[in-house]
């Protein structure tokens, strides 16, 4: 790890940059599915879902630049490429054959709730950790995730 004057334990910042590296991965694949889902729906709603497939990749890029600032700052190395992140991702494989809007809805609901999932218990590993600091990077990302989620659950319309 690089030198940092962060008054943080080396076993503190190892684990939380491990953790870190994690959810950057999952923010990069889940970024690269608002793009697939941007550029390939069709469909009656096409213009509505376009725009909003890019919304949610412009905030999904800020919360991968978030976790990858937060990474080097903890003095660990930001694990981006995309061989790192094909390797690393635990969200859902993204079918690259959907067109329809409903189809990219589900599949990138079924990412983000992943996501958000992940990153809500990664709140809790930060804060036992003593990195209040990240606890609360997670927390912010948790909530505009989970706002991202009732967007895409808003136009399913489907009680479960």
């Amino acid at each position: 790890m690089a030198f940092t004057r962060i008054d943080l334990g080396a076993n503190v910042r190892k684990n939380m940059i491990g953790l870190l590296n994690q959810r950057l991965a999952d923010a990069i694949d889940l970024a690269g599915q608002c793009k697939q889902a941007h550029w390939n729906v069709k469909g009656p709603q096409f213009i509505a879902l376009h725009e909003l497939f890019d919304t949610f990749y412009t905030n999904v890029t800020g919360h991968v630049d978030e976790l990858a600032e937060r990474i080097t700052a903890l003095g660990g190395t930001a694990r981006g490429t995309t061989q790192t992140v094909a390797k690393a991702t635990s969200l859902p494989e993204y079918d690259e054959e959907i067109t329809s809007g409903e189809g990219h809805l589900k599949a990138l609901g079924a990412s983000l709730a992943s996501f958000g999932k992940s990153v809500r218990a990664n709140i809790d590993d930060a804060d036992k950790a003593g990195d209040k600091d990240t606890a609360d990077l997670f927390t912010g990302i948790s909530r505009a995730i989970d706002k991202d989620l009732w967007f895409v659950d808003a136009h399913l319309d489907k009680a479960k």
